[in-house]
């Protein structure tokens, strides 16, 4: 069993989970239960898939929730995209969360390469 909280990969992801909490605090109250709770729930599904996944007794288990971290990510840059496109996030604000998102997907990336 891994320790989730010593990766390098889920300190990153947990990083982002917080901003993203941060940053829709300032979205319109309307979409408390739409877009802020989606955007929430994918950055929050990156970090425990991969705990779930440290928790796992073989590799390939853990890749497989590895792979869930990926699909939650590609969600969140998506919805990253939708806040600014509804301009509920500045373009520098979203350039920080379109990096942060690229690289914990490619810190992801690397980490399943390297449990082959």
């Amino acid at each position: 069993m891994r320790a989730f909280s010593n990766l390098g990969i889920w300190q990153k992801s947990h990083a982002l989970t917080l901003k993203i909490y941060l940053v829709t605090k300032s979205f319109p109250k309307e979409e408390m239960f739409g877009l802020s709770s989606q955007m929430r729930r994918s950055a929050s599904s990156i970090s425990t898939n991969i705990a779930e996944g440290c928790g796992r007794s073989t590799n390939p288990q853990f890749k497989h929730f590895l792979d869930f971290s990926l699909g939650s990510s590609s969600e969140l840059e998506y919805q990253i995209i939708l806040s600014k496109d509804l301009t509920y996030i500045s373009e520098n604000i979203f350039n920080e969360l379109e990096t942060m998102v690229t690289e914990v997907r490619k810190m992801i990336h690397a980490y399943r390469g390297k449990l082959d």
